[in-house]
């Protein structure tokens, strides 16, 4: 008697793919392409990824919806790890005069806040449906540009009802838009005015934290760890106190000064380490041999002309492991991780493969997150469709928005 196997029946195929990058390789470059792929997809999840006599071998495809990618580049949505998505109004006028020279007398002619402050003002006057449409809009234009997950920081509210206003935004985001958006809690992103750091820590710890805690609002919990923020010794105890409510740990840290808050991530093996423009080669190497996550953000440097455009080179060679994100936000204005790829490899001298590599799976390392940014089966079928020849057309060319489709958990979203 010959036993007749049952195929699997699935809801999407992709076929005739030219390179599909499923970053299964090893180390930061090995995305792992290949070639003349057919890429099988049953409700949310690849189940299939190989040649076509391999998908129609294994799976039923008469009743699937066929997506022709004939000469075109499948890849992982980007994962968005580092954005401050949530936010009123820019800082235009500000960006307008600083890049012909920074001067301040024009600043105060113009009578505008600047810096952070300047957001934190318009955010608090904001009402959360003007948030939400305004993050909403960035969001879908981000999901345009192929990315699919994104993480949004609090921090524009520094009080305790301005700070869960955006968390709460955020989860809306997460809920009635196809992207996935992860929150994270930054209430310790500067000090409000006419407070003293020790009376806003005790705030932070003993209200913010527990209240967002409590309202299940963020999966992590970040500081700014620098010169004139907080410290590393500060920079604990609010993870710490993070940690007790689910939230875990992030940090900002190494920006503009070193003041041990990357060794602190190591010591609490955190999730992410985000910035390390000013990070020691002895501390990269203590990364290196950790599971730490080092985001890299080249838009964030190249918006306010960073004095100090560190060597992420040596965190590759060392074998730090890394990310890269677009750090949206008023003074880093990118909605595009294409830019972000642009730019890692012109100016950090990063690979096309590291860049993809950082941009997709990288993200998802940061995030914490296993299911997405690999191209196989058994994994989100989160998937973006380059309409390139080549996947390293990604990193050449500038301004583009090649992205032809987006399918997020199985779905067609975006279809240009």
């Amino acid at each position: 008697m010959v036993e007749i196997k049952m195929k699997t029946k699935i809801d999407l195929l992709i076929s005739n793919v030219a390179e599909a990058v499923t970053n299964t390789g090893e180390g930061a470059a090995g995305i792992a392409v290949v070639t003349n792929a057919w890429i099988a997809i049953k409700d949310e999840t690849i189940v299939g990824v190989g040649s076509e006599e391999e998908i129609n071998a294994n799976f039923d495809t008469s009743k699937s919806k066929i997506i022709d990618a004939t000469g075109k580049v499948v890849a992982p949505g980007f994962v968005d790890s580092h954005t401050h998505l949530v936010f009123n109004g820019t800082r235009v006028e500000e960006y307008a005069v600083k890049v012909t020279g920074n001067d301040p007398k024009k600043l105060k002619e113009l009578g505008i806040t600047t810096g952070p402050n300047r957001t934190i003002e318009l955010t608090r006057d904001a009402s959360a449906e003007e948030l939400f449409q305004q993050a909403k809009e960035r969001m879908l234009t981000m999901l345009d540009y192929g990315i699919t997950t994104i993480e949004s920081k609090s921090g524009y509210g520094l009080t305790t009802e301005s700070e869960i206003k955006i968390l709460e935004v955020g989860r809306r985001l997460g809920e009635e838009t196809p992207v996935d958006v992860v929150n994270t809690f930054l209430g310790a992103h500067g000090f409000p005015d006419g407070m003293s750091k020790s009376e806003y820590l005790d705030i932070i710890i003993n209200d913010m934290i527990p209240k967002v805690g409590e309202l299940k609002l963020a999966e992590f919990c970040d500081a700014w760890c620098d010169d004139g923020y907080f410290t590393a010794e500060e920079s604990k105890q609010i993870l710490t106190a993070g940690l007790e409510y689910g939230m875990k740990p992030k940090l900002h840290a190494d920006a503009y000064s070193y003041i041990g808050g990357s060794d602190l991530a190591v010591e609490m093996d955190m999730v992410s380490v985000d910035h390390m423009n000013y990070t020691p080669v002895e501390v990269m190497e203590k990364l290196a041999k950790s599971d730490v996550i080092a985001v890299l953000m080249p838009a964030l440097d190249f918006a306010v002309g960073h004095k100090k455009p560190f060597d992420a080179r040596k965190m590759l060679d060392l074998g730090v492991k890394v990310a890269l994100a677009t750090d949206l936000c008023p003074a880093s204005y990118t909605q595009s991780m294409q830019f972000v790829i642009n730019l890692a490899c012109r100016l950090y001298e990063f690979s096309v493969e590291e860049a993809i590599k950082a941009a997709t799976y990288g993200g998802a390392q940061a995030l914490d997150l296993d299911d997405r940014g690999v191209i196989e089966a058994g994994k989100l079928a989160d998937l973006q469709i380059w309409d390139i020849p080549s996947y390293a057309h990604i990193a050449y060319e500038f301004g583009t928005n090649v992205v032809e489709t987006v399918i997020k958990n199985g779905k067609v979203v975006v279809s240009r």
